[in-house]
């Protein structure tokens, strides 16, 4: 059987687990330029992004769409809804705030 989660503990997931901090466990590489951190888009491979601290999103401007911490993890992993929010769980005193 799946497991559930409740809404407060996915919105705490998406809201509290710090971008930067998902991207550097992925370890997907990173550059910086002018203070702001880049790294490589898992969907199009480019470097074309930025992180956000202040929405904690992640977007790439290729592709044009903008990851939370669940949906960066899913793209970079392939993996599933459960699995990603199972990822974020054991890493979750390494990425919140």
């Amino acid at each position: 059987m799946a497991n559930l989660y409740s809404g407060n503990f996915l919105r705490m997931l998406r809201n509290e687990c710090i971008i930067d901090c998902v991207i550097s466990i992925l370890r997907l590489e990173t550059r910086y330029r002018n203070k702001i951190t880049r790294f490589q888009c898992p969907l199009c491979h480019r470097f074309h992004t930025a992180t956000n601290p202040k929405t904690n999103l992640g977007r790439c401007f290729d592709c044009k769409i903008n990851f939370n911490p669940i949906d960066l993890v899913m793209a970079a992993t392939q993996s599933s809804f459960v699995e990603t929010v199972d990822f974020l769980k054991k890493h979750i005193n390494e990425t919140t705030r």
